[in-house]
């Protein structure tokens, strides 16, 4: 067990070598994967890459499926970001043989654009006519991830997805010596991303640090341009705060997270967050995202009873509509 230990931390090291060695080209694209849809999460600044999130952790860092408190979690997660564009996504885990051979996880999103109205060029008084039929853009990413605990006090995990975006068609005119013909092109491009992530509890009360990377894949090319997906370098810690107070708190915790992010084409940043949760039942949580230019502060709740979860996140934007998001969840 110590040379798992020892071979998923060098792991960990390689890769995070590897990714700040890399130039920042200042673009990346299916930045589609890099928005968060959970309202826990994104209600904490998405300050979530040592809580306990279950199938939520697929989308923060998959080391967190071993954090499901039954068998079987399922959450589902709405909202509608900016210009009127709305993601959707689901998240299963399952907890095979009590977590003796480790937590399964499945996750699906999907991001629509909205409808367009699409006209080519014709030979009339307009001198263009519409496109009936045409394929809406949209964006898709299925992954199917694996985390076990190899020992008390140390998870690792992993998720592998196929990202997909649709941007739609179109009609190019080809011209040759003698004649000018017309071609359909379908702007499409679907590329395998690898997730990976471990959590290392300190044994110091409820104290844990971590490590996630998102979005690892190679490069891939759209058109003529080459491009990189949103790669992302997550370390975080976090603790139960009730833990350092005297006195009985098992109906109470207030957990405060820390993640410093370095994402591949952009400054790095903080996220902050912190969750007060009221006899297991109620909990109000608050977050701040650090050297953003369009929003910051996040708040939001949630009530659990009885295996089922309701949250809700709130983000004020400056210059666009505020954010709401909504999850589900449903354990047992």
């Amino acid at each position: 067990m110590k040379k798992i230990l020892a071979y998923s931390i060098l792991l960990i090291f390689f890769i995070t070598t590897t990714i700040y060695s890399q130039k920042k080209l200042a673009q990346t694209g299916l930045q589609f994967l890099s928005v968060g849809t959970n309202a826990r999460a994104t209600a904490m600044g998405e300050a979530f890459t040592t809580v306990a999130g279950a199938s939520a952790s697929l989308f923060y860092n998959p080391a967190g499926l071993t954090e499901v408190s039954g068998s079987f979690d399922l959450s589902f997660n709405q909202m509608t970001w900016i210009a009127d564009i709305r993601y959707n996504s689901l998240s299963m885990a399952l907890k095979v043989k009590n977590g003796r051979y480790g937590v399964l996880g499945i996750s699906l999103l999907k991001v629509d654009y909205g409808e367009f109205e699409f006209t080519c060029v014709a030979e009339n008084e307009q001198g263009y006519e519409d496109i009936e039929g045409w394929p809406q853009p949209a964006s898709y990413a299925v992954g199917l991830g694996y985390a076990k605990q190899l020992t008390d006090k140390f998870v690792v995990g992993g998720q592998v997805k196929y990202a997909l975006q649709n941007l739609g068609n179109s009609y190019l005119p080809i011209y040759t010596e003698t004649d000018t013909s017309i071609e359909k092109r379908k702007y499409e491009l679907g590329v395998l991303a690898f997730d990976f992530g471990t959590i290392y509890k300190t044994g110091l009360k409820s104290l844990a640090f971590g490590v996630s990377i998102r979005n690892f894949s190679q490069e891939v090319s759209y058109v003529r341009e080459g491009f990189q997906l949103p790669l992302i370098f997550k370390i975080g810690v976090s603790m139960n705060m009730l833990d350092l107070v005297p006195g009985n708190s098992e109906n109470h915790s207030l957990i405060m997270s820390i993640d410093a992010v370095h994402p591949r084409s952009l400054p790095e940043y903080l996220n902050l967050g912190g969750e007060y949760v009221f006899r297991n039942i109620f909990a109000l949580r608050g977050g701040y995202i650090t050297n953003q230019d369009e929003y910051g502060l996040t708040t939001g709740f949630g009530v659990s009873y009885s295996g089922i979860a309701i949250d809700y996140s709130f983000m004020p934007i400056n210059n666009f509509e505020d954010i709401n998001r909504f999850s589900v969840k449903f354990s047992f």
